[in-house]
């Protein structure tokens, strides 16, 4: 079974600056000969708040003829607490009405995939309990399938007993609760974006791959994280073991958020540091 993988998209009708990346990217799906598309969020640029957004990003995603399932990143139904745009009830009822369910389980071959939406985990609420209740009767009624997890967070950046990383990955207590469900039962791999950086890696049995964003990558915005900044997609074949490859897409056009963040998110531009041009 084939699956990609694509992430961070970042659709809008009306700051349309990645937009161009999807005709190569739709076309290369197209293709491909997948099996199945899943994206791992960050669908569109403020879906958070725009329905607009929302709807222009789903639209396009219906041109694809390969089954997709996708899963909300923070772009599309806000973040943690205290953050600009906390996930609240609006902001997931948006998700819900125009795009689906935002976590789902879909079971392929002797695979069952399961999609999370890690944006719940942080505020240990009655939605982010109903979740962990949720995977954990996926995971125990999976009979003899194997299990592949998509969620838009990583669940660390830079090794797993890390500290919280705030913005970047799932904080420590959900991580915890992560680690003992992966552990307790078969789960071969967790795929995220989120980074807007590729990177493949293991947890004792369980690969951890980072699938590349298809909208931009960062420079001076943020600081170096593990793997590569490209554009493109991961490849994940799924058989009686798992094996994925990272691909930069020809034609897709290799955006930095630097240059642009003042038009598409300025309430980041503060943390553009540029360096005097040598």
């Amino acid at each position: 079974m084939k699956i990609i993988q694509i992430t961070d998209t970042h659709f809008s009708p009306s700051k349309p600056h990645f937009n161009g990346n999807w005709e190569p990217l739709a076309q290369w799906i197209e293709a491909s000969g997948a099996d199945l598309v899943v994206h791992t969020g960050d669908l569109s640029v403020d879906g958070a708040d725009k329905d607009e957004d929302i709807a222009f990003s789903m639209d396009l995603m219906r041109q694809i003829s390969v089954p997709m399932l996708i899963v909300p990143g923070n772009h599309d139904v806000g973040h943690l607490p205290g953050s600009l745009q906390p996930v609240n009830t609006e902001r997931l009822q948006r998700w819900r009405r125009l795009v689906g369910p935002d976590y789902w389980a879909e079971d392929l071959e002797n695979w069952r995939l399961i999609g999370l939406d890690s944006l719940l985990m942080g505020f240990e609420d009655a939605e982010e309990k109903a979740q962990f209740a949720w995977l954990q009767d996926m995971l125990e009624s999976r009979g003899d399938r194997r299990v592949a997890l998509f969620a838009h967070k990583p669940l660390f950046v830079d090794e797993p007993n890390e500290g919280d990383t705030g913005y970047w990955s799932v904080r420590p207590v959900q991580r915890r609760r992560f680690y003992d469900l992966i552990a307790a039962h078969d789960v071969a791999l967790f795929a995220s974006g989120h980074l807007h950086w590729a990177w493949k890696g293991q947890l004792d049995k369980t690969a951890l791959v980072w699938a590349p964003a298809a909208s931009f990558i960062l420079d001076k915005m943020e600081r170096l994280m593990p793997g590569e900044r490209l554009i493109g997609a991961a490849v994940h074949t799924l058989g009686d073991d798992v094996a994925t490859e990272i691909v930069a897409i020809p034609g897709m056009k290799t955006y930095f958020l630097d240059d642009v963040v003042e038009e598409v998110y300025p309430h980041e531009a503060h943390k553009v540091q540029r360096e005097p041009t040598v």
